[in-house]
């Protein structure tokens, strides 16, 4: 299958040579055993740190979790979330109102890969049965997660059914996942569309953006679509970028004046680096492409604040062909850019899907990554 250019990449990490820089706290190492990856976290409204990964500590992989209640001081235990022989993989969380965790990940347990749920009601204590949301004939993978303002959780992911993937949508009809409608197919193309990410705006509006090959079966460029009463019903796809390379691994986020904020990875006839737009209408009309970063970063994240200032972290190559973390930030939606920071000086480097970002109710910056040198989830917060 073709797959996104880098996302296949062997990345990873060795602290040796690691250097603390003043606004951050050093890296530190939040699992020990097993081969663990593909971290994802989130904040509640407490404070509290949540983490999901999959870890082959088992004989194959498996999704695993662990909090911190003091703001990434200690950690609790890992917690292993699915028991079986079969692989589970891509896990993705979201934290509701009253504070329920819901993750989604891929599954082979059926044979094929199918997205499941689960959900915790007490910080992560106890955890529902696994509930099964997909039944195709082909796998389904990559999933992304957001609650609305109902509680309503929403999720998409990319679909092998059609013979090639496309984009499918699912959303509770419940709080807490305990009830589901039936799967949506949201793109309808010849070709590739892969890694989806979504996001909720307050006044019942979802957006899904994905990265299409199909302009010209080559590259991709990213297509977004929307929905303005809840994930019903859906826009046409909208094409959001036009270039002869690569446009690659998006990702969006909401600031509290429901502006919608998109950034993605570029490689074409932009100079590489990561691209930002934004859309003060739900996400109708957008502003223009404008460059954060001629960096050529793999995998952004990005996250707003309080404040609605808006943070952004990726990881790229850096001397001697190792990888490291980089980070700016925005205090004015996305007009200027503070100057780029390195996070991270190591030895050698490898993160295979990039770092994943939280904001904290106290504006605390946490990052977490995968390491491929020694196979464990790294730490760091803003200090």
């Amino acid at each position: 299958m073709k797959r996104m250019v880098l996302t296949t990449l062997v990345l990873g990490l060795f602290f040796s040579a690691q250097l603390a820089l003043a606004d951050w706290t050093a890296p530190r190492h939040i699992t020990w055993v097993g081969q663990s990856g593909d971290a994802k976290i989130v904040a509640d409204s407490s404070g509290k740190i949540h983490v999901v990964w999959v870890n082959n500590a088992p004989g194959n992989n498996e999704i695993y979790y662990k909090r911190s209640e003091d703001g990434g001081t200690t950690w609790s235990a890992s917690q292993r979330l699915t028991w079986h022989s079969a692989e589970s993989r891509s896990p993705a969380i979201a934290i509701d109102s009253s504070g329920t965790i819901n993750i989604v990940w891929t599954d082979r347990r059926s044979g094929n890969g199918e997205i499941y749920h689960r959900a915790s009601t007490d910080g992560g204590v106890t955890w529902t049965t696994p509930k099964r949301l997909t039944w195709t004939s082909g796998s389904s993978v990559v999933p992304s997660i957001t609650i609305d303002a109902d509680d309503m959780i929403h999720v998409v992911w990319a679909d092998y059914t059609p013979g090639v993937t496309d984009i499918f949508y699912k959303r509770s009809t419940t709080p807490g996942g305990t009830a589901w409608n039936s799967a949506k197919r949201l793109s309808w193309t010849s070709d590739y569309s892969e890694v989806p990410a979504i996001a909720a705006i307050s006044s019942s509006g979802i957006l899904v953006v994905w990265a299409d090959y199909t302009p010209d079966h080559v590259s991709p460029d990213l297509y977004i679509k929307r929905s303005t009463d809840g994930g019903a019903t859906w826009t046409t796809s909208k094409r959001m970028t036009w270039t002869s390379g690569y446009s690659f691994n998006p990702a969006m986020a909401i600031d509290s004046s429901d502006i919608i904020h998109l950034v993605w990875s570029d490689w074409g006839e932009l100079k590489p680096g990561i691209y930002h737009k934004s859309s003060q209408d739900g996400g109708s009309a957008w502003s223009a492409i404008e460059n954060v970063t001629l960096r050529s970063g793999a995998f952004p994240s990005i996250a707003i604040d309080s404040n609605s200032h808006i943070h952004l972290a990726w990881d790229e190559l850096t001397e001697k062909s190792r990888r490291d973390i980089f980070y700016q930030k925005s205090t004015d939606g996305g007009s200027t850019w503070t100057t780029f920071e390195r996070v991270t000086w190591t030895s050698t480097m490898n993160t295979e899907f990039g770092c994943a970002m939280a904001i904290d109710p106290s504006n605390t910056i946490h990052l977490v990554w995968d390491d491929y040198w020694d196979h464990r989830i790294y730490y760091i917060k803003s200090k």
